[in-house]
């Protein structure tokens, strides 16, 4: 009877075990698990940002004695980008209070993205990325513009280098329609041949320096979080 008693008191010693072993291997969810990657949200996180956001988070927050949490200055982000009193805080601002996950770094890292993919997917003639990002009226200046490239049999040769500066330089809300104005610095290699492969404008070899200003929008009401590209302004 002692050895029966025995094994049962080896048996259960072995599943606490076991079980203090899965649960740290597992862990606990604690509401703080790291999120899907959407490259296209307007609060847009890179892979691998989890540590940096929960630290800006504690940062963000207050706790009184008895009070609980309360949150910081939710303009501070914007006031660090454009002087309290410039119509560019005035502007991001309104953004902020219709859209209160709008924050100007997390914009500015997505609009670099969509940027390029623009740029690029121009270069390819890859409508379909463009009707994603495009609103419908400037999709369709982009597609005028292909069919008219693909009727005389040219293409583009493009090599997207970089963007050496961007910056937010307008914000507002118009209506329901929050609008916000980039001014972008990139290098591009770029050069059109026409059917026989002649080179026609630019140089297969040769970087050159592009500045344009463009602006995104989204209507605040809409669930979709996604920004599309309104209109578009090259700089000589």
């Amino acid at each position: 009877m002692e050895g029966s008693n025995l094994v049962t008191l080896i048996f259960v010693v072995a599943a606490v075990f076991v079980f203090l072993q899965l649960r740290n291997v597992l862990g606990k969810r604690t509401g703080h698990e790291r999120r899907p990657f959407d490259p296209y949200s307007s609060k847009r996180e890179a892979p691998g940002e989890e540590d940096a956001e929960a630290a800006e988070e504690s940062d963000n927050v207050i706790t009184l004695p008895g009070r609980g949490e309360m949150r910081a200055d939710p303009y501070r982000d914007i006031d660090r980008v454009a002087k309290p009193g410039t119509d560019l805080n005035t502007g991001m601002r309104a953004i902020k209070d219709r859209s209160a996950d709008f924050e100007p770094a997390s914009f500015l890292s997505g609009a670099k993205m969509a940027y390029e993919m623009i740029v690029m997917s121009f270069a390819d003639a890859d409508r379909k990325t463009l009707k994603n990002l495009l609103s419908n009226e400037v999709y369709d200046g982009f597609a005028a513009a292909l069919d008219e490239r693909e009727a005389k049999g040219e293409t583009v040769q493009s090599s997207f280098i970089g963007i050496d500066n961007a910056d937010i330089i307008a914000a507002e809300m118009r209506d329901d329609d929050a609008l916000v104005t980039i001014r972008v610095v990139s290098q591009l290699i770029s050069a059109t041949r026409d059917k026989d492969g002649n080179v026609i404008d630019g140089d297969p070899d040769a970087v050159v320096e592009v500045k344009d200003v463009w602006t995104f929008a989204r209507d605040t009401r809409d669930r979709d979080p996604n920004w599309r590209l309104v209109a578009t302004e090259s700089e000589d």
